[in-house]
C-alpha cells in the first residue's frame, strides 16, 4: 500500500504561498535597489552642482548664473529629501515582506512536519501488519511441520 497525506493540497497551498511570499520579497528588495539608485543620483547631482556653483564663485559669473545654480541646488536637496523618504518606505515594505516570509517558511515547516508524522505512523502501522504477516507465516510452516 502506498502512502497517500490527505492533506497534500494544503500542503502544496503553504509551499505556494511561500513561494509568492518570496516574489513580493524579491519585487520590495528591487524596488528598494531603485530607489537606492535614484537618491545616489540625486546625490552625485547636488554634488556636481556644488562644485560648478563653487567654480563660478571663483570666476567671473553673473549673479543671475550664480541664483540658476542655487535654484537647482535647492530643487535637488528638495528631491534628495523626497527619496530619502521613498528609501525609507521602500525599506519598511522590505522589512513587512521579510517578516511575511518568515511566517509562510514557519507555516509551512509546520505542516512539512505533520506530513512527517503521518508518514512515520503509516510506517510503523505497515512494518506491523508486515510482522504480523510474517508471524503467521512462521506459525502456519511450524503447525505443517509438527
Amino acid at each position: 500500500m502506498r502512502f497517500r497525506y490527505p492533506l497534500q493540497k494544503l500542503l502544496d497551498l503553504k509551499a505556494n504561498e511561500k513561494t509568492q511570499a518570496e516574489w513580493g520579497l524579491s519585487e520590495a528588495v528591487g524596488v528598494l535597489q531603485s530607489e537606492l539608485a535614484q537618491l545616489s543620483d540625486y546625490q552625485q547631482n547636488r554634488n556636481d552642482v556644488q562644485q560648478q556653483l563653487g567654480q563660478a564663485s571663483t570666476n567671473r559669473t553673473t549673479v543671475s548664473q550664480l541664483l540658476q545654480h542655487q535654484d537647482f541646488l535647492d530643487y535637488l536637496e528638495k528631491q534628495i529629501n523626497r527619496k530619502q523618504a521613498d528609501v525609507k518606505a521602500a525599506e519598511l515594505e522590505v522589512e513587512l515582506k521579510q517578516m511575511k516570509l518568515g511566517e509562510k517558511v514557519k507555516e509551512e515547516k509546520v505542516w512539512e512536519k505533520a506530513k512527517e508524522k503521518a508518514f512515520d505512523q503509516f510506517s510503523a502501522l505497515m512494518q506491523k501488519k508486515e510482522q504480523d504477516e510474517m508471524d503467521e507465516i512462521a506459525l502456519t510452516r511450524r503447525i505443517q511441520t509438527v
